[in-house]
């Protein structure tokens, strides 16, 4: 994405108030511009490869095609667009299924203006932070099994198969992913730090770096992970035991 151009953002719902809505408060700011709307998630798939947006605000239920489906075909065809799932519940079983699709994020529906401004803006730049505490609980309850929804043994969104675990939040030891091992020490602390939620700037400040220089190290941790984007990072550092759930009892 040129770093002059407006984002450009896709609106994916089955409700055309619900659209109108988002349009109206993202069409307020000069860098976003509504390139498209769909209401089903067959015609998301279609205005994607038309329209090449940065950005896509994709509801779950819709009519033909649902948003999970549709996410999938889109972050499995190579396109550049970020999905952000729009969501009712914060621990819905579709924000699950978004996230297992590929997902760069998700939202509730009910999000303030603010926030979906800055959601909309963080997610295409890749620095997207994913610590709200609406995001936290769905990881957190996915890595301990505790949602009917949650696959073991799978990893969410993730482009290679797991090889292996850390050690689970019931104490169970499980195989260390080899993967890791192509991590400098340097690098896994970066990853333990964006799983934390930090942003690129906030890691600089952490360990006395540049932004430009810690941009380089979290590019560098998707490409040895195989991984696509900053979520799926944190999801990584969950199931490899790398970051413990911090509180069951939400």
């Amino acid at each position: 994405m040129n770093g002059n151009a407006p984002i450009k953002v896709l609106l994916v719902d089955d409700q055309p108030l619900l659209r109108m809505g988002f349009r109206l408060i993202l069409e307020g700011e000069d860098d976003l511009r509504i390139v498209g709307e769909a209401s089903d998630g067959a015609e998301a798939i279609r205005q994607v490869r038309e329209m090449n947006p940065d950005v896509v605000l994709m509801d779950v239920r819709m009519p033909v095609l649902d948003g999970i489906e549709a996410t999938r075909a889109v972050t499995s065809s190579g396109s550049a667009a970020k999905v952000i799932i729009l969501t009712t519940f914060d621990l819905d079983e579709y924000a699950f299924a978004g996230l297992q699709a590929g997902a760069s994020a998700f939202l509730l529906k009910d999000v303030a203006p603010a926030d979906l401004v800055n959601a909309v803006r963080v997610v295409a730049s890749g620095d997207a932070v994913v610590a709200p505490r609406v995001t936290r609980r769905l990881l957190e309850a996915y890595v301990r099994g505790d949602h009917p929804s949650a696959v073991p043994g799978q990893r969410l969104g993730a482009s290679a198969p797991a090889a292996g675990r850390g050690r689970h939040a019931n104490g169970d030891e499980q195989h260390r992913d080899p993967l890791l091992e192509a991590l400098t020490p340097r690098e896994t602390e970066m990853l333990e730090a964006m799983a934390e939620g930090l942003s690129n700037a906030e890691i600089a400040q952490r360990f006395f770096l540049s932004e430009a220089t810690v941009k380089t190290h979290v590019r560098r941790i998707l490409a040895k992970l195989h991984l696509r984007d900053r979520v799926q990072a944190v999801v990584y550092a969950y199931e490899t035991g790398l970051v413990v759930p911090s509180n069951p009892d939400y």
